[in-house]
C-alpha cells in the first residue's frame, strides 16, 4: 500500500526525521491561506502535487516559487488535473491535494532508502552522495556512488553502522551525526510498520547546516496491514485503479496492464508464465490476476467481471490447472458471470473470443459443463496451444 507524501512525513515526524514545515489544501484558496500561515522571511515555498507517483518534478508537479499568490496561482493550476510522470504512465494520477512548505536554499542533495534484499532476506540501508530527480541515472551509469548496508531485524541498524556511512557522505562531524541519527530513525521506522520501501529523496543539506527530508515516501507491505490499522486508514483509493479495488474486495491477485488480452489464471507461478507466453506468442496481456488456489464460483465470476471492465480487452484466455481448485468451480464461475452481466443487458462474449484451457481436478465435469453451455468458446489442451489461439483471434 502506498501513502501520499504528506502522510509519510506524518510518520517521519514521530520517528524524529526533520522535515520542513507544512499544510496540505484541496484548493487555491486553502493553499494561499496555508502559505499565509507559514510565511517567513527567510524561506521560499515548494508546491506539490500529492499522487502515488514519483518523479513528480519531471511532470511538472512541484513548484519552487516566492509568494502566496504564486502558491495559490500553483495550487490552482495543479488541483484536479492528471498529473503525467514517468511512473505513472500516459493516465496520470489524479491530482486532489498539494502540500504547501515553508523551504530555503538546498546546498546539498543526498539519496537515502531502506528496502527489503530479497536475496539474503535482510533489510538494506540504501544511500548515496548524489540525490534528486536522476538518481536512476547514477544508479545505473555511477554504482560506486550507491552504498548499501543490511542489517538484522531482530538488532537493528547499530549506531556504529550508521555513522560509518554518513562518514563516508559527508566528511563534517555535524553533518554525519544528523545523517546517523536519520538512517538510524529510518532503520527503526521500516521494521516497526513493516514497511516494503521507505525513501528520502533528496535528504538535504540546507544553508543553514540542517538535514531534512525533502521528500518523503513510504509503502507498506499489505501482507502485514492487519497488524497496523492506523495505517490501512491513510489508503486513498483515489489513486487506485478501480478494477484493483475491486479484485481486492473479493480477495483477487489483480495488476493491470497495457495490454488487450485478459487472463484468468490460478496460482501465482502460472499467471506469470501465462503472461510469458502470451508475450512469446506475439500478444499482449492486459493483466495479471490470480484467482487463488481455494476460489469457488463466485470468485471466479468476479475475476471474469473484472476483466470484462476493462475496454481494452479484445480476447480473454483462462488458463485453470486444478489442484486444490477443481475445474468444474471454474467453469460454474464462468457461467455465472456471463449470466449476470446478461441480466445487466450485456453480452460478454459476443465479440469477445474466450479461450478455455482446464486441466486437472474435475477436469472432465469442468469441459462438460462449458460444452453443454452452448458458450461460444475455444477449449483447448496444452499451453502452447493457449497462446497461440488467444493470439491468433485478435
Amino acid at each position: 500500500m502506498n501513502i501520499h507524501e504528506y502522510q509519510a512525513k506524518e510518520i517521519f515526524e514521530t520517528y524524529s526525521i526533520p522535515t520542513n514545515r507544512r499544510r496540505v489544501a484541496s484548493s487555491a484558496e486553502e493553499a494561499y491561506k496555508a502559505a499565509r500561515e507559514l510565511q517567513d522571511d527567510k524561506h521560499i515555498y515548494s508546491v506539490k502535487a500529492q499522487v502515488h507517483a514519483g518523479a513528480r518534478g519531471k511532470g511538472g508537479g512541484i513548484k519552487i516559487i516566492k509568494t502566496p499568490e504564486e502558491v495559490r496561482d500553483a495550487a490552482q493550476a495543479l488541483l484536479g488535473t492528471q498529473l503525467v510522470t514517468p511512473q505513472t504512465g500516459p493516465e496520470g494520477k489524479p491530482v486532489n491535494e498539494v502540500l504547501i512548505e515553508a523551504t530555503s536554499d538546498i546546498r546539498k542533495e543526498y539519496y537515502a532508502s531502506v528496502v527489503l534484499d530479497r536475496a539474503v532476506v535482510k533489510p538494506c540501508l540504501i544511500v548515496s552522495e548524489v540525490g534528486g530527480m536522476e538518481i536512476e541515472e547514477v544508479a545505473s551509469n555511477e554504482p560506486d556512488k550507491i552504498l548499501k548496508a543490511h542489517f538484522s531485524l531482530e538488532t537493528g541498524l547499530s549506531s556504529e553502522k550508521a555513522r560509518q556511512y554518513a562518514d563516508r557522505l559527508v566528511r563534517d562531524p555535524k553533518l554525519a551525526e544528523q545523517f546517523a541519527k536519520i538512517f538510524q530513525a529510518m532503520a527503526i521506522l521500516f521494521v516497526d510498520l513493516d514497511c516494503s520501501l521507505l525513501e528520502i529523496n533528496p535528504l538535504a543539506v540546507m544553508e543553514n547546516d540542517e538535514v531534512i527530508a525533502i521528500d518523503a515516501k513510504i509503502n507498506f507491505d499489505d501482507n502485514a496491514l492487519f497488524l497496523h490499522p492506523e495505517i490501512t486508514k491513510l489508503r486513498d483509493t483515489r489513486q487506485e485503479d478501480p478494477r484493483e479495488i475491486e479484485a481486492k474486495a473479493h480477495d483477487l491477485s489483480y495488476v493491470g496492464l497495457k495490454g488487450n488480452i485478459g487472463c484468468i489464471v490460478n496460482g501465482a507461478g502460472l499467471a506469470m508464465a501465462t503472461m510469458d507466453i502470451i508475450k512469446y506468442a506475439g500478444g499482449q496481456p492486459a493483466n495479471f490476476l490470480d484467482v487463488g488456489g481455494g476460489a469457488d464460483a463466485k470468485k471466479v465470476a468476479a475475476a471474469f467481471k473484472i476483466i470484462l471492465t476493462d475496454p481494452n480487452v479484445k480476447a480473454i484466455l483462462v488458463n485453470i490447472f486444478g489442484g486444490i481448485m477443481r475445474c468444474d468451480i471454474v467453469a460454474e464461475g464462468i457461467l455465472a458471470a456471463v449470466g449476470e452481466l446478461e441480466k445487466e443487458g450485456k453480452s460478454p462474449l459476443e465479440d469477445i473470443p474466450l479461450i478455455v484451457r482446464l486441466e486437472g481436478t474435475n477436469v472432465k465435469e469442468g469441459k462438460k459443463i462449458l460444452e453443454e453451455s452452448n458458450l461460444e468458446l475455444t477449449a483447448v489442451s496444452s499451453f502452447e496451444e493457449a497462446a497461440e489461439k488467444v493470439t491468433a483471434v485478435l
